[in-house]
């Protein structure tokens, strides 16, 4: 697997998620770039990558710091 490919290929589908004309398009595009981070991911995971363990630590700090600092807006 091209990483670097695959990096481009994920940022250009966030870009077109960003000009999106319509919620639809915007949420497909958002869904491609969700889809292209997994392959990623599995790709790195698979390859026992230092990185792709910090990067899911780091995913998984910023969920809970998201989910409480929506709960302190209660």
């Amino acid at each position: 697997m091209d990483l670097n490919l695959q990096y481009a290929e994920h940022q250009r589908a966030l870009m077109g998620a960003d000009g999106a004309a319509n919620d639809d398009d915007r949420l497909a595009k958002l869904a491609n770039a969700s889809h292209i981070a997994g392959r990623i991911s599995d790709f790195q995971h698979g390859l026992g990558a230092a990185a792709a363990c910090a990067w899911s630590k780091a995913q998984f700090a910023n969920l809970v710091l998201t989910k409480a600092g929506s709960e302190a807006t209660l």
